[in-house]
């Protein structure tokens, strides 16, 4: 036998350090702290005395009974150490060393000292208590010495909400006799003597017991002897007092109060083991549930918004032309209705649908879930894509609508050229033919076949003058060909007849020509008065009729340039009018000094002029015309440069509104950016600046809407640039829905912070040291760290990334610990600094956002509940079977959430498996892994 200890050796007996021993666990120093008392007492008061040795020896007693022995006198039963290490290995369960049988002081102390050794052995140091005093009986030191195995091993392991083992029990009493009237547990002492705690400790947990509100708090010995004989007879708690030792001390002993409730703990610590169990489960649970409906939400809400596209986007891609401008501006003003009405609530549902998903990922991510996959289609980044393509097909369908309506309006435009000039050129061909296949030449005197070859050769001036017209009408159908004109048909019909027939007078006009040609010899000539006259009518009649056709030619223009151009070329021509007047007059003259001839001379006349057919008073009619249609043309003119200047008005009136929204929502894009930075005060003080900064924004949706008005204003005058502004109605709308999607999503990061800091305990200050050092670090303010400054953040809070563990760091800040890093060489592991970055960015984009940032400074600082611990409080409750049944589920369970169990657990597969028996081993794991919840 090995002598372990000197004779003279002692243990202390008193505070320790936690941790320390093997089995010590830690806490040893707290919960011994106010528990040192017995070197400062040099007597035991004699009341407390007696207390102590009832309490002890009852205690003692039920241990030992189990190993078939007891003591009596709990000074002298303990001095061989026989009995000491039997108790220790009854309560601890482990085997101490074989004991010493001999009678002689040397074998007890050898005894006491391997029960001493062992007490050590758990972390324990005894104070001034040695082998020798125990043997000697030492009332004092036994009496510490029983107290320091209580507190080892009754009471050590009870701790409520991280306090010290008394401060935990305490609590627990607390707790458990809250709603039970005059009972106030403040202390070990006092608050026991009235007995009404103890009978509402075993009330709360066996209610059959006792009849509690039959007590009375002024009989305190009845209401002790009934809790102290309760305990003896069903809970097997073996009486330790007397009810007069404590009615009669003005203030009991604490520890032997103390070891008493320990007992009452331990007895019932089978029924809170298996309520805890099942606050854990129904927690769990109930976090399953609201995350199933919340990705059934998402799934329903995400099925009618990329259904919404589907069927909108076929509608926008749709480029089938209509033949009309009415028909094509009704397309547009449709369009105008779905960019009004049916667009703006889709872009909110949009929004909400991703900050509900952020949401869920979020509470996903906090309740230690995997991350929300919806089904195959229905990511967010599908429906992204789908609105992509969906403004895509927006923005062309608008572009061609527009490009339509151009068309369609130059088409009608050149259509009703087109049948002007036709008709004037048809009107002019009327009888030609006729007259070119006529042969009054073959009887024709020679002054008449000399005034035919004169009026041949003033049609073929008439002729080569029409040229100009047919080359119009041809160049005209042309391009309503290639303009696609519905009624082309028609068009080429009509000309293809005019052309044909213009060939065909060419060909009449030469045949004609030669056979006045040949019978030219036998001729003499003409009256070179009328012929002079019918050369100079012609071209005037000619220049006349174009005029003509000019002051009623259509027009179309865009911009005030251009009409002032029309303005102006009309004004050049009625500048040329008084020089035409002084032609007409002189041809007039002609005609008039031809009549006066023929009278002097007695000549007569057959009438109109043989060499043509344009007649003085078809002269003075057609100039009569021309003065009527210059005024009609000015007023025309006018009319429009008047709808032009009201187009230009519209374009600065556009122009002046879009130069003020533009930069505001620019300018409101930066604040949101700076403010989502540089955030000040609590989150939820940041919330509601936010929401505010959100209803000012919304506030100013009226200015958005004037400015949609003077845009159908500009769209329904056909206006299709402004050069007084960069912004268009699209860059506008863009602008606007990216500001309110912005603000939303910001007011919802803060949201999430908040949901964040409340789910896993993070303070205010440590959210604003996470918040402020993510911002040092951001320098480009772009909310997100590359992977160099994820690492300087880091270690700016302190993170040891090399060994896995974070380290406070005193109060120097980031910039000062970096810098005292780089000094001492420190340098990042980088296998561990990979397995953080594929934790923070699971999708490798080489980017970390504040909400990945949180969500892993929150699970390395804080702890959530595991799979394993589920399975463990699923056993609990199924009495450390490997298996639980329905009833049991039922029994221990709220009604929903056991039925929620019932229906997805599987039956269990294993060999001790009985009917019935429910698998929640793979249910609790699927709880955290891939499944179908």
């Amino acid at each position: 036998m090995v002598d372990y200890h000197a004779a003279n050796q002692s243990y202390q007996y008193g505070p320790s350090s936690a941790g320390n021993g093997a089995g010590g666990g830690g806490g040893m120093g707290d919960y011994m702290a106010q528990e040192d008392d017995w070197d400062r007492d040099l007597l035991l008061d004699p009341a407390w005395e007696k207390q102590q040795r009832k309490t002890f020896t009852a205690w003692c007693n039920s241990h030992l009974r189990k190993a078939g022995t007891q003591i009596e006198n709990i000074d002298e039963d303990f001095r061989d150490g026989l009995k000491l290490m039997l108790l220790l290995e009854v309560i601890s369960g482990e085997r101490l060393p074989k004991p010493e049988r001999g009678k002689m002081r040397v074998h007890k102390i050898n005894n006491v000292n391997k029960a001493l050794d062992f007490i050590a052995s758990k972390g324990v140091k005894l104070v001034s208590i040695g082998a020798e005093e125990i043997v000697d009986g030492n009332a004092k030191m036994t009496l510490g010495m029983i107290w320091t195995i209580i507190l080892r091993f009754a009471i050590q392991d009870i701790s409520v909400e991280e306090t010290s083992a008394k401060e935990g029990l305490l609590l627990w009493c607390q707790r458990k006799t809250a709603p039970y009237k005059n009972v106030n547990v403040q202390n070990f002492h006092i608050s026991w003597k009235d007995g009404l705690a103890f009978n509402a400790l075993i009330h709360r947990h066996r209610p059959e017991l006792i009849e509690y509100d039959k007590l009375r708090k002024d009989d305190p010995v009845t209401n002790l002897n009934n809790a102290f004989e309760v305990a003896e007879k069903y809970l097997d708690i073996p009486k330790m007092l007397d009810a007069e030792d404590i009615v009669n001390t003005a203030r009991p002993d604490e520890k032997a109060i103390m070891t008493y409730v320990s007992s009452f703990y331990h007895a019932f610590s089978g029924a809170q083991k298996a309520e805890t169990a099942a606050n854990r489960i129904c927690k769990v649970l109930a976090v399953n549930q609201e995350n199933e409906h919340l990705m059934e939400d998402y799934e329903r809400l995400a099925s009618d918004l990329l259904e919404w596209i589907r069927r909108t986007i076929p509608w926008l891609e749709d480029r089938v032309p209509q033949r009309t401008i009415q028909e094509m501006q009704q397309k547009l003003e449709d369009f105008r209705d779905y960019r009004r009405v049916h667009k703006p609530p889709k872009v909110q549902e949009k929004c909400q649908l991703e900050i509900n998903f952020n949401t869920l990922q979020t509470k996903l991510r906090l309740s230690n879930r995997p991350a929300f996959m919806p089904s195959e289609g229905r990511m967010v980044s599908d429906i992204n894509n789908g609105w992509q393509h969906l403004e895509q097909a927006e923005k062309g369908y608008e572009e061609w609508l527009l490009n339509e309506i151009r068309r369609l309006e130059r088409l009608d435009h050149l259509a009703e050229k087109f049948r002007q000039k036709a008709s004037i050129h048809e009107a002019w061909t009327d009888g030609k033919e006729a007259m070119l296949k006529h042969r009054d030449y073959e009887t024709a005197t020679l002054s008449d076949i000399k005034a035919l070859i004169r009026k041949h050769e003033a049609f073929e001036s008439d002729l080569a003058a029409h040229q100009d017209r047919v080359e119009q009408i041809a160049a005209i159908a042309q391009e309503l060909n290639e303009l696609d004109y519905y009624d082309s048909h028609n068009v080429n019909t009509r000309c293809q007849k005019i052309c044909d027939q213009w060939d065909t007078l060419g060909n009449l006009t030469h045949s004609r020509r030669e056979a006045l040609e040949k019978t030219e010899k036998q001729l003499e000539t003409i009256d070179q008065l009328h012929l002079e006259y019918a050369k100079r009518a012609a071209p005037f009649n000619n220049w006349m009729e174009s005029a003509m056709e000019d002051l009623q030619d259509m027009f179309i223009v865009h911009t005030i340039e251009e009409i002032e151009g029309l303005i102006s070329a009309h004004d050049q021509f009625k500048s040329t009018l008084p020089d035409a007047d002084r032609e007409r007059e002189a041809i007039l003259a002609i005609h008039k000094e031809a009549q006066r001839i023929a009278e002097s001379n007695h000549i007569k006349l057959s009438g109109s002029n043989p060499y043509t057919t344009v007649t003085p008073q078809i002269i003075n009619s057609k100039w009569e015309k021309v003065q009527q249609l210059v005024p009609k043309r000015d007023h025309a003119l006018m009319e429009e440069q008047s709808k032009q200047q009201s187009n230009e008005h519209l374009r600065r009136q556009f122009a002046s509104q879009a130069n003020v929204v533009g930069p505001w929502i620019q300018t409101k894009m930066e604040e949101i950016g700076r403010i989502s930075i540089e955030m000040n005060g609590t989150l939820e003080d940041q919330l509601n600046h936010l929401k505010q900064y959100e209803r000012s924004i919304v506030d100013y949706k009226p200015n958005l809407d004037l400015l949609e008005q003077q845009h159908q204003l500009i769209q329904e005058a056909l206006i299709f640039d402004n050069k007084h502004t960069n912004y268009t109605m699209e860059h506008i709308r863009v602008g606007w829905e990216q500001l309110l999607t912005t603000i939303a999503r910001t007011i919802n990061e803060i949201e999430n912070q908040i949901l964040t800091r409340d789910a896993k305990g993070i303070s205010q200050e440590q959210m604003q040291e996470f918040r402020a050092s993510f911002n040092h670090f951001d320098k480009d303010h772009g909310g997100a760290l590359g992977p160099e400054e994820f690492k300087a953040c880091l270690i700016s809070l302190g993170y040891d990334v090399e060994n896995d563990r974070q380290k406070q760091t005193g109060s120097m800040d980031s910039d000062d610990f970096r810098a005292l890093l780089i000094s001492t060489g420190y340098s990042l592991g980088d296998a561990e600094f990979n397995r953080i970055m594929s934790v923070v960015d699971p999708n490798h984009s080489g980017l970390v956002t504040f909400q990945a940032f949180i969500d892993f400074m929150s699970r390395e600082t804080t702890d959530t509940d595991t799979a394993d611990q589920v399975i463990a409080s699923f056993k609990v409750l199924a009495g450390d079977k490997n298996f639980i049944t329905a009833e049991e589920l039922r029994r221990e369970l709220p009604p929903d959430q056991a039925e929620y169990c019932i229906a997805r657990m599987a039956p269990y597969q294993g060999s001790d498996a009985v009917p019935g028996a429910l698998d929640y081993k793979s249910f609790s794991t699927a709880l955290y892994g891939e499944s179908d919840l």
